[in-house]
């Protein structure tokens, strides 16, 4: 009995300490405080929090969502770097494909818009293990692809401030809150619709790795309807600066959309 449990001690410690080896990797290196925190995959953050002056990332990423009477396929290409300490930039091109046309209430294909953010971390204790970041989203919508030359190019705004409040718990475990309203501004009526974003995110960074495993919760808010989606998710990391993350969703009493799956590529440049 005495072996084992010396056995089981020693295990513990050895991941304990390439838990705190792979913490300080991350967090030590020389520049400002910086807190490792797991983020999650389908809303994801404009720059890690806390992030230091020439990192960079570009995401891809490709989803599909089985509504009750036509198919969505997703697609994004995004590119978000740090020009100076804690603030984070990023460029994004959302695209929505509609495949199938059953039914005279199919959307038309489009590149839903262009969409320009900034996120600063203006909180970073490494003593407390907690981020905290405000940004902002402003996206320009566009017009669908059969609309192009026809109609104007773009339709309308959405303006998206957000909060951003992280914590890691001891080496493994992180939770994670993204809230803040969406405000869309159409231009053909000059009417506006806002909705409230709270996401709460956790998971578990497996010992030693930047492999991860956890759950999101997405929810909206309106003045009239509570919609949330549970997006259980895992990331894997596949070469020193590749990452693979893969998110399937579960929608809770939305009336048209069923599962979805959501597929992210990583890619993290040197700097």
């Amino acid at each position: 009995m005495s072996v084992n449990l010396t056995t089981a001690q020693t295990g513990k410690e050895e991941k304990t300490t390439i838990d705190s080896l792979y913490i300080e990797e991350i967090q030590d290196r020389k520049g400002p405080a910086k807190v490792l925190h797991a983020e999650p995959l389908y809303i994801d953050l404009i720059r890690d929090l806390g992030a230091r002056k020439g990192e960079k990332e570009w995401n891809v990423g490709f989803g599909l969502t089985d509504n009750n009477n036509y198919d969505e396929y997703l697609a994004l290409v995004e590119y978000e770097w740090a020009p100076i300490d804690r603030l984070g930039l990023e460029v994004e091109l959302p695209f929505t494909f509609y495949p199938s046309n059953k039914n005279a209430n199919t959307p038309a294909s489009k590149l839903n818009g262009l969409k320009l953010a900034a996120q600063y971390s203006f909180f970073v204790s490494e003593k407390c293990k907690t981020s905290l970041a405000i940004g902002y989203i402003h996206e320009f919508e566009l017009t669908d692809f059969s609309s192009y030359g026809n109609a104007k190019l773009f339709t309308g705004n959405i303006y998206n401030p957000f909060f951003v409040a992280a914590k890691r718990w001891g080496n493994n475990i992180h939770t994670l809150l993204y809230t803040g309203p969406a405000i869309q501004h159409h231009f053909h009526d000059n009417s506006s619709f806002t909705s409230w974003q709270i996401n709460s995110n956790f998971h578990y960074m497996i010992p030693g790795t930047r492999n991860f495993i956890g759950i999101e919760f997405n929810k909206e808010v309106t003045k009239t309807d509570f919609d949330m989606t549970i997006r259980p998710q895992m990331r894997v990391s596949v070469a020193e600066n590749i990452l693979i993350g893969i998110v399937t969703g579960i929608p809770i009493s939305r009336e048209n959309e069923r599962f979805s799956s959501f597929l992210r590529l990583i890619y993290e440049p040197g700097h």
